[in-house]
């Protein structure tokens, strides 16, 4: 995998967003953000989310969706339990995936970060796939701007969101992504 200067990942499939803006002036890409999404809960496969991203999700289609309405989210990538990887959002570009957030002290978190929801649950193992895409996507960002950390969404807005969840497993992402080193 490769981020190419325009902040799109070279040779996978680019559906655009309309829920980004422009990063604040000299402000740099250093945090990962990590997430977890299913549409409707607990439920893989779908194109729900890509349809929520993209502001054309049937909010009649299922009771859970009627609180997603006039949502304006979206994340820089997300990833399908195969491993596949769907970009939204040009890395360059401020993707609207963490909301209210802080990390370390500095507020904003979407100024400075970029989002990848992993199709999952807090309380449903991920897939092993989902590992090995992810250490590759997390390695080529590497390689294009200087990410100081990697998080969930959780550690970014405590008590407000609880995911990737208990059921993704830090150290088997970072031995994978070491082992690309």
């Amino acid at each position: 995998m490769i981020i190419g200067e325009n902040g799109l990942l070279t040779g996978g499939p680019y559906i655009p967003s309309p829920n980004f803006d422009t990063r604040p002036n000299g402000v740099e890409v250093e945090l990962l953000v990590i997430h977890g999404i299913s549409l409707p809960p607990d439920q893989f496969g779908g194109d729900e989310v890509a349809r929520l991203f993209t502001n054309t999700l049937d909010c009649t289609a299922h009771p859970y969706f009627e609180k997603l309405r006039n949502a304006c989210v979206s994340a820089h990538f997300y990833m399908r339990r195969n491993g596949r990887v769907l970009q939204f959002v040009p890395c360059n570009q401020r993707a609207w995936h963490a909301g209210v957030s802080n990390w370390r002290g500095r507020e904003r978190c979407n100024d400075f970060s970029i989002g990848i929801e992993l199709e999952g649950a807090d309380h449903l193992r991920y897939a092993d796939a989902q590992y090995t895409s992810l250490a590759r996507l997390a390695f080529a960002l590497r390689q294009r701007y200087p990410l100081v950390d990697m998080v969930g969404h959780s550690d970014i807005a405590p008590g407000r969101k609880t995911d990737p969840g208990d059921a993704f497993d830090w150290g088997r992402f970072r031995t994978l992504l070491s082992a690309l080193s």
